[in-house]
């Protein structure tokens, strides 16, 4: 089967790139550097020629408001559209979890919209809807980061290992289309500034961290529910700490 995964060198394009040919299948790993560019258009036609699944894993270079609602607009309408052409059967896109709960942030307004492209297009499509990736721990802290102190929601949230998601968007490649939202998440809950200072600890980093109900995560405000999948999600398996002992070398 040919697949094209948009954003196919990232964290998790490159990773579900390389099980999915493992399973024998012709995968291209579409990007700009390819010669694949879902805002100009360029390169499209010819990479979804014959292409029976569509994986969208891109994520907009930019987290300004406008910015963000402006590429996954573009990016959706020019991807969906020469999939329709192509007569591509299957179109996955990659979300998260509470972005319809999180409309304050101009990136999951951009999330949203990009959802909403999807569900009105016609292709048969599955949404994968994840929780925050472990990867991403050093940007949150860094994000909420004032002098030497942290200030961080202390609302909870259940990060996944980007090992975990690529399983995850390779079985759902490889399956029929849902027509419906699916969500995964990690195998643990933590309040996410117990989680991030003890992320710090583990890398030597002398920072600390403040919870702070004020806080903003991209600019939305958090409660207990707004990162966390209640809607029987996937789990994932490896845990913070074998995450850590297997991904991070502390400086």
């Amino acid at each position: 089967m040919k697949i094209v995964v948009i954003g196919g060198t990232g964290l998790i394009g490159s990773k579900t790139v390389e099980r999915l040919r493992k399973r024998g299948h012709d995968v291209i790993a579409a990007s700009p550097n390819s010669g694949v560019n879902t805002i100009t258009g360029e390169g499209l036609a010819e990479a979804l020629s014959g292409t029976e699944v569509v994986l969208d894993l891109a994520n907009s270079p930019s987290f300004e408001d406008k910015a963000v609602l402006e590429f996954f607009e573009t990016s959706g309408r020019n991807l969906l559209a020469a999939e329709k052409l192509a007569g591509v059967k299957h179109h996955i896109a990659l979300s998260v979890v509470g972005t319809e709960r999180l409309q304050e942030s101009g990136y999951f307004r951009g999330k949203l919209a990009q959802e909403k492209l999807i569900k009105a297009s016609g292709i048969p499509y599955t949404i994968v809807h994840s929780t925050q990736f472990m990867e991403f721990l050093g940007g949150i802290a860094q994000s909420g980061t004032v002098g030497q102190t942290v200030h961080l929601s202390p609302a909870y949230v259940q990060p996944i290992a980007s090992d975990d998601v690529a399983d995850a968007m390779a079985e759902v490649a490889l399956s029929a289309p849902a027509n419906a939202t699916l969500e995964i998440a990690g195998p643990e809950r933590a309040r996410l500034s117990e989680l991030v200072a003890r992320y710090l600890k583990a890398m030597k980093d002398p920072r600390t961290t403040e919870a702070d109900v004020e806080a903003r995560y991209f600019g939305a405000r958090l409660n207990d529910q707004s990162l966390v999948s209640d809607n029987n999600p996937r789990l994932g398996s490896i845990t913070f700490e074998q995450w850590f002992a297997k991904s991070i070398q502390p400086t």
